[in-house]
């Protein structure tokens, strides 16, 4: 073998990410997140994706249609390439979320070595959801001032309860890791979270939806318009445009739209009632029905009549 024919390779870095590197970005009352380490870039995604070309080129508005088209294919192994290590702290009904995504690495603070950590998410009285009547995993609105008060009472109540108890255990001699089985679920933990850019983006395609809960939505956002927007801009970009703010259509919502379009609104009410859509209550109110009010919402989106709705 000639090693005179492969290149010197130096480590890519880029400026925008490197000058953020250990900067926490705060996330709610006492929570944070930032970048540890990373791996790769734009440039890696290219190159990645032209391995059989040898370097490829070096022209930026072809990088950009590439990534695009890598993107908008869903072509996920050269994204593969880049990947990023956070360390975050988050509240642990929040980060029961987001542990279900089990395409990273991840090693969390341990509350059987060491003290819990002296902090939990709270609400203020203004911030308390009430819950969605169409979506049971939603909330919709927010309380009213009396009763938003009274909520936020009684939590600072029972978080100062719970850390007495747990602190007044710990005193006493008892383990750690039984001291702890009754600190409430608005405790933060921390975490250091490794990914690559493909999973990375999956889990803000879901995470940074509308319909995600407000909490992860709120440290979702921070990855990717504080970091991921740095780390790999091209990438992002094709992120927002084909995932994040695109929509995606089933046969029958396309055909329903065919119908709209050429302004066949009976053919369009008989399709969608006989998707089971358009079932009605007693006082002759749709019944709710999820995939025919996620469908409204795209059409809303467009502008788009609704014809069971005129």
């Amino acid at each position: 073998m000639d090693e005179k024919q492969f290149d010197k390779l130096d480590s890519i870095r880029v400026k925008a990410l490197d000058d953020i590197l250990g900067k926490p970005f705060p996330v709610l009352n006492d929570g944070f997140i930032r970048v540890i380490d990373y791996m790769g870039s734009d440039e890696s995604i290219v190159q990645a994706a032209r391995v059989s070309y040898g370097k490829g080129t070096k022209k930026v508005h072809q990088d950009r249609g590439l990534i695009r088209y890598l993107m908008r294919h869903r072509h996920t192994t050269p994204f593969e390439m880049c990947e990023i290590k956070l360390h975050m702290r988050v509240p642990m009904d929040c980060w029961r979320q987001w542990i279900r995504h089990r395409t990273a690495s991840v090693n969390e603070y341990s509350t059987r070595y060491s003290l819990a950590i002296d902090a939990a998410q709270s609400t203020k009285p203004d911030e308390w959801r009430i819950q969605s009547e169409s979506n049971r995993q939603g909330s919709e609105g927010y309380a009213d001032a009396e009763m938003g008060n009274k909520l936020t009472n009684e939590e600072t109540k029972l978080h100062s309860l719970s850390r007495d108890i747990y602190n007044r255990r710990i005193e006493s001699g008892i383990a750690r890791e039984q001291a702890r089985k009754d600190l409430p679920l608005s405790t933060y933990t921390e975490a250091y979270w490794k990914i690559d850019l493909h999973n990375l983006f999956h889990f803000l395609s879901l995470r940074m939806d509308s319909h995600a809960q407000l909490e992860i939505r709120l440290y979702s956002e921070i990855i990717g318009k504080e970091i991921v927007k740095r780390w790999v801009p091209i990438a992002w970009d094709a992120f927002e445009d084909f995932r994040l703010g695109s929509n995606e259509f089933s046969k029958l919502e396309l055909d329903i739209m065919s119908k709209i379009n050429m302004n066949n609104n009976e053919d369009a009410l008989l399709l969608a009632d006989n998707a089971g859509w358009l079932e009605k209550r007693e006082d002759g109110s749709l019944k709710q029905n999820l995939e025919r009010i996620e469908f409204e919402e795209k059409l809303n989106r467009i502008n788009s009549k609704i014809p069971w709705l005129l």
